[in-house]
C-alpha cells in the first residue's frame, strides 16, 4: 500500500475538482478529518495497517462532491475502488474502507470500531470551540444549495441534528460531548425565542 500516493493524488483532485461553493465540504474539512482521524487512531490504540486504512479512508471520504452533492458517499467509494488499485490496496483493503466512507453517511451508521473513528473524525466539531465558524461554513454552503431557506430553519436543523446526533468511542466522549451539549443548550435557547 503506498498511502503517500493515494493521499497526494486524492487531495491533487480535490484541490482542482471541488467548487468554492463547498464552503464546508472542501479541502480544508477533508484535511481536518484527516487530522482528528489520526489523533483518534492513537488514543484508541489502532494497529499501523489500520490506521493507514482509517487515514485513506478520511481523505477519499468527501471525494465524491467531485461529481455529485447528494449520495456523494456513494460517489466517493466509487472513486476509491477506481483508483485505490493503482496505489497497492487489496480488494479487502478497499471494501474496508468503502465501508469507512459509507459510515459517515447523515444518520451515520458505523458497524465497527474502525468506522465510528472515521464518524467522530467527521463530526468533531460538533463539540470543539470552533464550532460556530465551522457551522457557519456549512450554513453557507447550505443557503447556497438550497436545503435551508433561512437562519431559523438552519438552527432548527442545527438543534434536531445535535440532539439525535452521538459520538461512539471513548475518547471522543470524554473530548467533545459535554461541550456539544452546551451548543446544544444554547441553541435550544435560541430557538425557543422563535415564533412558531
Amino acid at each position: 500500500m503506498d498511502y503517500r500516493a493515494a493521499k497526494a493524488f486524492i487531495l491533487n483532485k480535490l484541490e482542482k475538482e471541488l467548487t468554492d461553493k463547498l464552503t464546508y465540504h472542501g479541502k480544508h474539512h477533508t484535511l481536518d478529518v484527516l487530522n482528528i482521524t489520526r489523533e483518534l487512531c492513537e488514543a484508541e490504540d489502532i494497529s499501523r495497517k489500520n490506521t493507514t486504512l482509517l487515514k485513506t479512508a478520511a481523505l477519499y471520504h468527501d471525494c465524491g462532491f467531485t461529481e455529485t452533492y447528494t449520495n456523494h458517499e456513494e460517489k466517493g467509494c466509487e472513486i476509491a475502488q477506481r483508483t485505490l488499485p493503482d496505489f497497492g490496496y487489496s480488494a479487502i483493503d478497499i471494501e474496508k474502507i468503502c465501508g469507512m466512507i459509507m459510515a459517515t453517511k447523515i444518520p451515520q451508521s458505523p458497524k465497527n470500531h474502525l468506522e465510528q473513528i472515521i464518524c467522530d473524525a467527521d463530526l468533531d466539531y460538533l463539540g470543539r470551540e470552533d464550532f460556530y465558524s465551522i457551522g457557519n461554513s456549512l450554513y453557507e454552503e447550505f443557503m447556497e444549495y438550497n436545503v435551508i431557506q433561512d437562519e431559523q430553519s438552519w438552527n432548527r436543523l442545527q438543534v434536531g441534528f445535535l440532539g439525535g446526533h452521538n459520538y461512539f468511542t471513548k475518547t471522543t466522549l470524554d473530548r467533545r460531548e459535554n461541550k456539544k451539549q452546551e451548543y446544544l443548550k444554547e441553541l435550544k435557547s435560541l430557538v425557543a425565542t422563535y415564533e412558531r
